[in-house]
């Protein structure tokens, strides 16, 4: 499953390149060893067989001892390794499956009676088995891992598949939560807390990277910062949507990463892994959900199969999304205005119109809070409670006017 980009792909490396620099070190190691072991059975440092006298007078020559990887102890537990023994169990794959009669990469499979109602995959992804409940396993991912498909499977870490059902999804938050049948199921994760992270501290990354032929990969890098805003495009557009709030790392995320587990040295998931910024310029710059906006949104998921929302009931655009001359002849846009949103529809009976709104009004402040675009009229709007009453300034045929207008509830619209 690919990666959800903020907006901005890398340059595979010369694999001839690679395996030639390889086999170089491998002739370069074998001859070290071979002048290696000369000089120290010069100097005497390496055992020489013991010679001695049997009873009859024949020489014996006893060999000495070799080592033997069964008599060579070595201590490979380390922090990294204990914390991901402690949850890789509980991150699987995510399949998502298509009906082949379906548009698959841009192709079109024509249908047939043999290939009627089959599923082929369309994509992979990681997930995280975080609760237990009576017989399901509930499993938190990406939405945009679980988008478009007729049919979802979950791979555990020993191979084994199971169907799963969604509970719920939200597409502004980038996460959804699956379930299983619990069968067999011994690990779950635990949530750490991440508001306490520091930058600078370790930071594992553990899923599917390129599908489930690499399922479970553990990459390790550090927190690179926390609370970093990325700009994302929701409905492939072009036009940013979204700030998420995200933790930056630069532990290895690849396609096939998002959902999987960002995890600190306690085994404790911080993150869920959802972006990278994918430019060939660009290196080591993953972005992951924060454990306690993950674990606030799986509650509204698990509960009501969306987050609940207020809406206004409107269609809009930038301010700057509109020519000059039109903000000029249609809007009577103040000439010392350079931000705002403007309102092109109102839909009947909502919010909007029922607060007294209408088409062209330009808002530039809401709930006490400057608004100069729809992301910072979003971010404003999805922070109010459904039922609120709020002020909104805006706007209409150049003068300045307020109104209150009491919110109602909805998922993805304004």
């Amino acid at each position: 499953m690919s990666q959800r980009q903020p907006i901005k792909n890398k340059k595979e490396k010369n694999q001839s390149g690679i395996k030639s620099g390889i086999f170089g070190g491998l002739i370069g190691g074998a001859t070290v060893a071979l002048l290696g072991g000369g000089m120290l059975f010069g100097s005497g440092i390496l055992d020489t067989a013991d010679i001695g006298q049997s009873d009859n007078g024949t020489t014996i020559v006893e060999e000495p001892n070799t080592p033997t990887t069964s008599n060579i102890n070595v201590n490979i537990q380390t922090g990294t390794t204990e914390a991901v023994e402690g949850v890789q169990d509980a991150v699987v794959s995510v399949i998502n499956l298509v009906e082949s009669s379906g548009n698959l990469f841009g192709f079109t499979i024509p249908q047939t009676e043999s290939n009627e109602n089959e599923l082929i995959t369309s994509g992979t992804g990681s997930g995280v088995v975080y609760k237990i409940e009576n017989d399901l396993a509930y499993v938190v991912t990406n939405n945009h891992v679980i988008d478009g498909a007729d049919a979802l499977e979950v791979m555990m870490k020993d191979g084994t598949k199971k169907e799963a059902q969604v509970v719920g999804s939200d597409v502004w938050t980038d996460l959804a939560v699956l379930t299983i049948p619990a069968e067999d199921i011994e690990m779950v994760a635990e949530f750490g807390n991440s508001d306490n992270l520091n930058v600078g501290e370790p930071a594992i990354a553990i899923g599917s990277p390129l599908g489930t032929e690499f399922a479970t990969s553990v990459t390790q890098g550090i927190i690179s910062a926390t609370e970093r805003t990325v700009e994302t495009d929701i409905d492939g557009d072009g036009v940013v949507d979204w700030d998420i709030t995200a933790i930056q790392t630069d532990a290895s995320i690849n396609p096939g990463n998002s959902g999987g587990a960002l995890i600190n040295i306690n085994g404790q998931v911080i993150g869920i892994n959802s972006m990278k910024i994918a430019d060939s310029n660009v290196e080591g710059m993953g972005f992951a959900i924060p454990s306690n906006d993950v674990v606030h949104i799986i509650e509204e998921l698990e509960q009501h199969g969306e987050v609940i929302r207020p809406v206004l009931g409107v269609s809009m655009l930038d301010l700057q999304q509109i020519s000059v001359s039109q903000q000029q002849s249609i809007l009577q846009v103040p000439a010392d205005l350079t931000g705002g949103v403007v309102v092109r529809d109102v839909q009947p009976l909502s919010a909007a119109e029922n607060g007294g709104l209408e088409q062209y009004d330009i808002i530039v402040e809401m709930a006490g809070e400057e608004v100069t675009n729809m992301v910072e009229l979003r971010k404003v709007l999805y922070s109010q409670e459904v039922g609120s009453t709020i002020a909104i300034s805006f706007y209409r045929n150049g003068e300045l006017q307020t109104l209150d207008v009491t919110l109602t509830d909805g998922q993805t619209q304004l």
